[in-house]
């Protein structure tokens, strides 16, 4: 990232956004703002605005992180192999400016089998 684009990120975001979108944090456990939201509405990527994930897909997995099953479309999200615990995990990205938002995991209760777990200071929430 050039220097005069991350200039105006810090202007936009938080250090803990910053942290969590481009250094590939996780806010703690049960902390984030979204976590407990119930309202609808469609949840976008802090950074760029891009839709992510809608309220329809949301559920509570207990986990301390929003939750979801799937995302709004696919084409707005990608995949990448994350190995920085020592184990396989699947990251998840915002396909439009490459932030970091969390991991999927294959034991969603939900018939798409997915548990997209993501962290709140990567999101924006727009109600209906």
């Amino acid at each position: 990232m050039n220097q005069k684009k991350l200039e105006q990120l810090k202007k936009k975001l938080s250090q803990e956004q910053l942290n969590i979108c481009f250094l590939k944090g996780t806010e703690p456990p049960f902390s984030g703002k979204y976590t407990n939201n119930h309202q609808p509405g469609r949840y976008l990527c802090v950074v760029c605005g891009q839709e992510l994930f809608t309220s329809e897909a949301k559920f509570d997995s207990s986990s301390g992180w929003p939750s979801f099953d799937k995302p709004s479309q696919n084409k707005n999200i990608t995949y990448q192999d994350d190995h920085s615990l020592g184990i396989r995990r699947i990251e998840v990205l915002c396909k439009n400016c490459g932030a970091h938002l969390g991991h999927v995991f294959d034991d969603g209760p939900t018939h798409t089998g997915k548990r997209f777990c993501i962290n709140s200071l990567a999101l924006d929430f727009q109600p209906n």
